[in-house]
């Protein structure tokens, strides 16, 4: 018997009987217990980030300081003095910006022309019912298993041999100018973006493909509006790898650019030695300046560059 001035109680849904039984209470959900197995797999993985980042860090401790001050106590020795004089003076004295804009020059067609033909590629290699794929594919990977510094006495010579206007390079020729950094970029690194792509692309349903070509979407609509959105993860997570690739670079602009002013970025920390002392610390400020572009990049594209290093790594 309920009280008289207790609420009525709620009605129950239609269909159904209200339950005289009360409902069980709910569990709280038990806290996974710390086993000693997973402690230490986090203790070493913590081991293994710091031994990665040791370097980095002793770099950017190490341009905080004065020289003198390291090179009397040493570099681990506690500071005195911390100051971002030396990212100043290395930024001016090393004329960074130059730099910057020559290595953007360069980076950035480079790694949006080789996934665009590498997309190509990948899409007639995994879409394209035709024969010889397989071999088509192995020809782009092999290309990559060639090392690079064996063709460098072929490549200077034959760009010295391929004449251009006054408009695209100065010299008249390829040497001497960003079309052969670029060209020598693209060539080595569009296999391994097509063997990435055509794996990714294999991993697609088939029936999308199916339904356009149903609704009459033609190859291209096919490529440009279906396969390459539902690419963006793998697209991303190689845009990531390969502008790192061509930024850090150093070799091919050695070999085939003379010109001082238009040598890339990883160029300009040799403004910084000096012929009979070098400043290690105001080095040190030079490459963690040079280092941050590909941080930033790596940041602003972070989330679609681990999704693209996770696909495939189950099912359904």
């Amino acid at each position: 018997m309920s009280h008289p001035m207790s609420p009525p109680p709620p009605p129950s849904p239609p269909g159904r009987t209200p339950s005289p039984y009360p409902s069980p209470p709910v569990p709280a959900p038990r806290r996974r217990r710390l086993r000693p197995g997973r402690l230490g797999v986090h203790a070493f993985l913590l081991a293994v980030s710091l031994l990665f980042l040791a370097p980095l860090l002793l770099a950017v401790y190490a341009s905080l300081r004065p020289y003198d001050e390291t090179s009397e106590h040493g570099y681990f020795s506690l500071p005195r003095k911390l100051s971002f004089d030396y990212y100043q003076q290395a930024f001016t004295d090393s004329g960074m910006t130059t730099y910057f804009v020559n290595t953007l020059l360069i980076a950035v067609p480079g790694v949006l022309i080789t996934l665009f033909l590498a997309s190509f590629v990948a899409f007639a290699v995994a879409r394209l019912r035709m024969r010889g794929t397989i071999v088509l594919l192995m020809l782009f990977t092999a290309g990559n298993l060639l090392p690079q510094q064996v063709i460098i006495t072929p490549l200077y010579v034959l760009f010295n041999r391929i004449p251009l206007p006054y408009w695209m390079s100065d010299s008249m020729t390829m040497f001497d100018s960003y079309w052969a950094v670029l060209a020598v970029q693209i060539g080595f690194q569009t296999g391994f973006c097509v063997f990435v792509l055509a794996n990714f692309m294999r991993t697609l349903p088939r029936e999308i493909l199916e339904a356009a070509v149903v609704d009459g979407a033609g190859v291209w609509a096919q490529f440009w509006s279906i396969t390459l959105p539902l690419c963006r993860p793998a697209l991303a997570a190689l845009g990531t790898l390969q502008f790192t690739w061509m930024y850090n670079d150093f070799l091919w602009a050695l070999v085939f650019i003379s010109d001082g002013d238009k040598l890339p970025i990883t160029s300009a920390l040799n403004n910084l030695r000096g012929q009979f002392f070098t400043d290690y610390n105001l080095l040190a400020a030079g490459s963690v300046i040079v280092a941050l572009p590909t941080v930033v990049v790596f940041l602003l594209l972070q989330r679609h560059f681990i999704a693209g290093l996770t696909l495939g790594a189950s099912k359904g």
